[in-house]
């Protein structure tokens, strides 16, 4: 299985959580870690936006 996003690739999240919606829910990160699969088999990324850092699997982001 390969990753569908890419280092430095532009992504969004599907379903922006609560602090997300506080900081605008067209927030926009940038992938910066391709991980291996999680527990569940599904791909996950480590994406950035300034400051904050995040771990998502592939299902929770979408193309900026």
């Amino acid at each position: 299985m390969s990753h569908k996003f890419k280092i430095k690739q532009m992504v969004r999240l599907k379903q922006p959580g609560p602090v997300d919606s506080r900081m605008g829910s067209a927030m926009v990160y940038e992938v910066v870690r391709l991980m291996p699969a999680d527990q569940t088999g599904e791909l996950s990324y480590r994406i950035k936006s300034g400051m904050t850092e995040r771990a998502v699997r592939e299902s929770e982001i979408r193309g900026a």
